[in-house]
């Protein structure tokens, strides 16, 4: 029998080349699918990197164009290649996590990590024009993500960074960086890596709310716990038999629990607030409805106090249409005025609401017998009209600014008040929780010291901005900027925005 020579290899063909591809993904997402039935809290992320590894496989292993006869694809068991491909592009357009692919360069020239492929998310996060192209250090500038970068594509290290992002509204990050093959590409030949980025700024905030609430508590209601104790002793003791003592000691127990339960209130809404302080609200409010309500609420301690509140709602044609009351605490704000011209901002109104209304209790406080606080709204401003100095012989100071947009116009609650006024070295600490300036006396309903910080977040919350000028002697002015809302829900509000 003749010796026959064994068959010579044949070159991969076109769909043995497209197999391969294919089997490679399916078994990578094979395996990270028995990875998430292991490991369910994993299964989201898992599913994330196993779509990311079949598009990068797909962009890193695409061939040259080639064409197949229907024989070949029949024989291969393939009837349309093209869906599939389209099918991973939209999956991996539809993640809701940031990805970016990254080529590398050269390994000691920064400017050459481009952004390859980005997806959805990563565009909307990073405001990029195009799905890929742009320099990675323009889009993320925390260094100890750019070096796990250079490890993955230079050293072919996988690893895992936390970070906090930048801007008003502080969120944090966790980034993984993942190497990919070498491959030739659209900005030559090297290294790939991929980024994944998830946010865990709900985490985060909510372990901060919980420590800081359960340390706040504990400090803050140790005083009135301990004063509620020491008189429970007392009428427990002799004072039981002494009836005038037993209705002092139970009057100051009852302020002692109503301080209390405002603590804790406050306590909660602050937690609240700060828990949400990266979603920015989707709501319209009518700015000067908010005021006038604010304005009806406290006239009743205005008048006890005798303080006169004059307010200017700005919604005359000429912007200055100013109320003055002819009674001290009470409000004439004409209904047919308030439809007309109201600034509208983008916003909650109950937390808005809450804004003014910590900022005229605080001027109410401050405000000596025969004082006059005073409310005004401004519309349409610019960011630096909305945060600039208001009190030419006092110190400003900013204590929450906005991130700058363009074109971006704001509404002004500004309030003052004639009262004492306050150093230049208080203004930093205002809206630290529990702040109070020392010596100056604020009534007899002491607050919790934590309106100021609920203003802040409350703000920030609403990518505004805060300022505070006083001077001794000269009172003080609070004045608090809101996003006025687009100019097609601006024309849709009808009547009071909820």
């Amino acid at each position: 029998m003749p010796y026959e020579q064994p068959p010579s290899p044949v070159a991969p063909t076109a769909s043995s080349r497209l197999w391969t591809a294919g089997a490679s993904g399916g078994v990578a997402i094979l395996v990270m699918a028995a990875l998430a039935v292991v490991k369910p809290e994993l299964a989201g992320w898992l599913a994330a990197g196993a779509v990311a590894v079949a598009v990068a496989t797909w962009l890193v292993n695409r061939a040259p164009p080639v064409t197949l006869d229907e024989a070949e694809l029949e024989s291969a068991g393939v009837v349309d290649l093209a869906p599939d491909a389209a099918l991973l592009g939209d999956v991996f357009e539809a993640l809701d996590d940031p990805i970016l692919i990254v080529s590398g360069g050269e390994a000691d020239d920064i400017a050459g990590r481009r952004i390859a492929l980005a997806n959805a998310a990563a565009r909307d996060l990073f405001r990029l024009n195009g799905v890929g192209g742009g320099l990675l250090v323009s889009v993320i500038r925390e260094p100890k993500v750019l070096e796990a970068v250079d490890e993955a594509l230079f050293g072919g290290v996988s690893s895992t960074v936390d970070y906090v992002g930048g801007g008003a509204q502080e969120r944090h990050w966790r980034a993984f960086v993942r190497p990919l093959p070498a491959r030739d590409h659209a900005w030559g030949e090297g290294a790939m890596a991929l980024i994944g980025l998830r946010d865990e700024t709900d985490v985060r905030r909510m372990e901060m709310m919980r420590v800081d609430f359960l340390a706040n508590a504990s400090h803050e209601l140790r005083t009135p716990l301990a004063s509620l104790s020491g008189f429970i002793e007392t009428l427990k003791g002799h004072a039981k038999d002494d009836p005038k003592a037993r209705d002092r000691f139970l009057d100051i127990m009852a302020i002692q629990a109503d301080r209390m339960g405002r603590l804790v209130a406050d306590l909660l809404s602050l937690s609240r607030i700060e828990l949400n302080e990266h979603i920015a609200p989707q709501g319209r409010v009518d700015l000067s409805r908010a005021a006038s309500d604010v304005v009806d609420a406290v006239s009743v301690i205005a008048r006890e106090r005798g303080v006169t509140i004059r307010v200017d709602l700005g919604q005359s044609e000429r912007g200055q249409s100013e109320r003055g009351q002819s009674e001290r605490g009470q409000s004439e704000l004409g209904q047919s005025e308030l439809g007309r011209g109201g600034a509208t901002v983008s916003g909650d109104r109950d937390e808005i609401v809450q804004v003014i209304q910590n900022l005229v209790d605080n001027a109410l406080k401050y405000s000596a017998s025969g004082g006059v606080v005073e409310l005004s709204i401004d519309r349409d401003r610019t960011l630096d009209e909305a945060m600039a100095a208001r009190m030419p012989e006092g110190t400003r100071l900013s204590l929450a600014t906005p991130d700058r947009e363009a074109g971006q116009k704001y509404a002004v609650v500004t309030v003052r008040d004639h009262g004492p006024g306050m150093a230049r070295e208080h203004l930093p600490r205002l809206t630290e929780r529990f702040y109070r300036v020392e010596g100056q006396k604020s009534g007899e309903r002491q607050g919790t010291g934590l309106g100021l910080a609920i203003v802040r977040h409350i703000i920030i919350r609403h990518r505004g901005g805060l300022t505070v000028d006083s001077a001794l002697g000269q009172g003080a002015i609070f004045a608090a900027c809101f996003p006025l809302a687009p100019a097609r829900e601006v024309e849709s509000v009808v009547g009071p925005a909820t």
